[in-house]
């Protein structure tokens, strides 16, 4: 394989493949291309019989697509995965604890930890949160938490997703194809399973549910409906949990409690899953003409008798200005060092930090501090002239709605290509869940991968694809 040597690639050093590889390359070197072609081929008409699908918004010519899947995994040792999961867990806990504190007493704030006004400022701050905890105190039942690779031990966090994180639909799906197109693979490779995550979601979903349930709390997932970017996760893990997918017009206020419509009457629930924005989630409380949400959820949350996984409020965290703090706030409420490390991150903001990344914007990365998917986002060295200077005056128009970071040199993973093996850039979104029992990581998670020669950005509406990834065992 051709590689260029500023950056690390995962499955070979100089042209040997990695101990964790070894023997996914053994393999791979006796199989026939023409053989991997069709099983690529196979695998593409399953995700679309089985309707894997996610829409773009913004394309009415290609408003669902299929994300494409590449059939070698992303492999890591049983090494590797163990300082990942611990400093996932150390970033999860200390997340949480930070949430808890900024609506209720602020301890953060007043020890000058981090500016008041970031909080006070910011439109993921919600004023309806203040003075209350959620049942159990867990903010962040579903965490995603993307992570880049630039060297054989240098692991970088790019960003929290403590709101609606989505994308583990994908990763059992890639599992589970995987599994059918090459089970010799597992019989040789002792891979860590992940099947089980729809049951553990459901598990810590229920033991966060609120004192006032009696008996198995009764679950449900609440979807914008049928048009929403992420549908088919959410039908699909409905599905795979055995819980009702329902929407704002099937639930109401019934006895200071939430019930939910069935052909037998109303159904008390008890946690709700949702996948609704905060915007949306109550009419009487944040947009008044949304026909998203339940008008009086808050009333019933706010009076502990509702968990709403994950709790409206939860984006501040997963702001990127906030971000730039997260090693700041893992000292503070853990007493120790980020086991993870931050991208070095420039607050525009911040008068000399918009100097700097207005002096260097061909060379930087710059989002919105609210945006995802890759959207509102300048690839400063894939940009062109005029580009820059688009984004130059929207920085100087609203320098504080964004972040600004160095462009890394992203660890690469091959792809298989009609003539071989192929490097592209990949990141990792592992999944965590939490209750008051703890938390727990599926080993692994989904990786993301560009499939375009050269590029940086994996989202799939930005042209991405996905790849199965695989934790061994020791």
């Amino acid at each position: 394989m051709n590689e260029k040597p500023s950056f690390y690639s995962e499955m070979y050093d100089a042209g040997t493949a990695r101990p964790p590889y070894k023997t996914y390359d053994e393999w791979f070197s006796g199989q026939n291309n023409a053989r991997l072609a069709k099983k690529s081929q196979e695998a593409e008409a399953f995700f679309r019989r089985t309707g894997i699908t996610f829409n773009v918004y913004g394309q009415t010519d290609a408003e669902e697509r299929l994300i494409p899947f590449d059939l070698v995994p992303r492999i890591l040792s049983s090494r590797e995965w163990t300082r990942l999961s611990k400093g996932i867990e150390q970033r999860v806990y200390a997340i949480n604890a930070f949430l808890h504190d900024i609506y209720n007493r602020q301890e953060i704030l007043r020890a000058g930890v981090i500016p008041v006004d970031l909080i006070a400022r910011n439109d993921a701050f919600l004023p309806q949160m203040m003075g209350f905890s959620p049942p159990g105190d867990v903010y962040t039942h579903i965490v995603g938490t993307d992570i880049v690779r630039t060297g054989e031990d240098d692991f970088f966090v790019l960003e929290d997703n403590a709101r609606t994180p989505s994308g583990v639909s994908y990763m059992l799906e890639n599992r589970e194809t995987m599994l059918q197109m090459f089970p010799e693979l597992f019989s040789a490779i002792k891979v860590q399973p992940v099947s089980d995550y729809p049951k553990n979601l459901r598990r810590s979903l229920e033991a966060s549910a609120p004192s006032s349930c009696s008996g198995r709390p009764c679950v449900v997932i609440l979807t914008p409906g049928i048009h929403n970017s992420a549908y088919f996760e959410h039908s699909f893990l409905a599905d795979q949990m055995g819980v009702e997918l329902v929407e704002g017009h099937d639930l109401k206020v019934v006895d200071g409690r939430i019930a939910m419509r069935t052909t037998k009457g109303y159904k008390t629930i008890d946690v709700i899953y949702r996948r609704v924005d905060d915007e949306y989630l109550d009419p009487l409380t944040f947009n008044p003409v949304s026909m998203l949400g339940i008008p009086g959820i808050m009333d019933v949350y706010r009076a502990g008798n509702i968990t709403i996984a994950n709790a409206p409020g939860t984006g501040v965290a997963d702001d990127k200005a906030v971000y730039s703090y997260l090693p700041d706030i893992v000292r503070f409420y853990t007493g120790e060092p980020a086991i993870l490390k931050n991208v070095e991150t420039y607050r525009c903001s911040e008068a000399d930090s918009l100097k700097y990344v207005l002096d260097n914007l061909s060379e930087l990365v710059v989002k919105e501090v609210h945006g995802s998917g890759g959207y509102g986002m300048l690839v400063g060295p894939t940009a062109s002239k005029q580009e820059l200077a688009d984004f130059a005056a929207k920085l100087r128009a609203r320098p504080a709605n964004y972040i600004a970071q160095p462009t890394l040199a992203l660890s690469t993973v091959p792809i298989f290509t009609e003539s071989g093996l192929a490097p592209r850039h990949v990141d990792l979104r592992p999944f965590a869940l939490v209750s008051p029992k703890g938390i727990n990581i599926t080993p692994g998670g989904l990786t993301r991968v560009a499939l375009q020669e050269g590029s940086l950005v994996v989202n799939s509406s930005q042209g991405g694809g996905t790849k199965d990834t695989w934790v061994l065992e020791d």
